[in-house]
């Protein structure tokens, strides 16, 4: 195991959701990397002091005047003593919603990161075992009824070989500890993971294009799926991998 591949697996190591058999490469790698063991003491550091940190936001000064403008004045021109507390209490309930919806946007954005995280470990780990296709075949007509009873949805599932993207089968893995399928396709010799996770409830999502340790992911949400295209191909050819994709599932 190298650097570049320990550090994408460090994460998933310090939260205990790696196999037994990659956790002791990771921490093989780490004992005999000086560079790998600091930047792991420092992953973990880092991780106890967010455990630590109280999230708190503090409603500024002028929002707390401009509530209480707006609340009845007393007849001597001087505000009494229930407008004073209604003002404390309207004050406290706007830093409280202040409050929670900073909170909100920490913890989606945090999710967002991690579940990235989890992505690109997962496709490592397909190219390096013998789990990149669980059922093998580049007919869309084979590998949509083989998950049949393995996912609450049934994935979609399109032939892109006239479009230069290889339809070569499918698996199923894991997204944040639940069943997730994967298409996998083939441009030259990239391999690319097409993951698709069920997400009942959320609206659709435009592509957006990143990149972790070398990968590149674009990921959407579309018809009630949590989609992850993750490749080392270029971001341009994976950016038409999914607009490809799209357009296919939409006729």
């Amino acid at each position: 195991m190298n650097c570049d591949e320990a550090n994408i697996l460090m994460h998933a190591l310090i939260d205990g959701e790696l196999d037994a058999g990659n956790a002791r490469a990771v921490e093989a790698h780490v004992g005999s990397c000086v560079t790998c063991a600091k930047q792991m003491r420092d992953f973990r550091d880092m991780r106890r002091a967010m455990g630590a940190a109280s999230l708190r936001y503090r409603a500024p000064e002028h929002l707390r005047r401009r509530i209480e403008e707006k609340l009845p004045a007393g007849r001597t021109g001087h505000a009494s003593r229930r407008a004073v507390l209604q003002g404390f209490s309207v004050g406290a309930v706007a830093t409280a919603l202040a409050a929670s919806g900073v909170v909100a946007i920490v913890m989606r954005n945090d999710d967002q990161r991690r579940i990235l995280g989890e992505v690109v470990s997962a496709h490592l780990r397909s190219l390096q075992g013998q789990h990149l296709i669980d059922v093998q075949s580049s007919d869309q007509h084979t590998i949509k009824p083989w998950f049949n009873g393995r996912l609450d949805v049934a994935p979609p599932v399109v032939d892109l070989t006239a479009q230069g993207f290889t339809l070569i089968g499918g698996r199923l893995d894991y997204l944040d500890a639940k069943p997730a399928a994967v298409i996998v396709y083939r441009r030259r010799v990239h391999v690319i993971n097409l993951f698709c996770s069920p997400s009942p409830g959320e609206a659709d999502r435009g592509a957006v294009m990143e990149s972790l340790q070398g990968y590149n992911v674009r990921h959407w949400i579309e018809n009630g799926l949590d989609l992850w295209a993750v490749s080392d191909l270029n971001a341009d050819e994976l950016k038409e991998f999914g607009q490809k994709f799209e357009a296919a599932t939409r006729k």
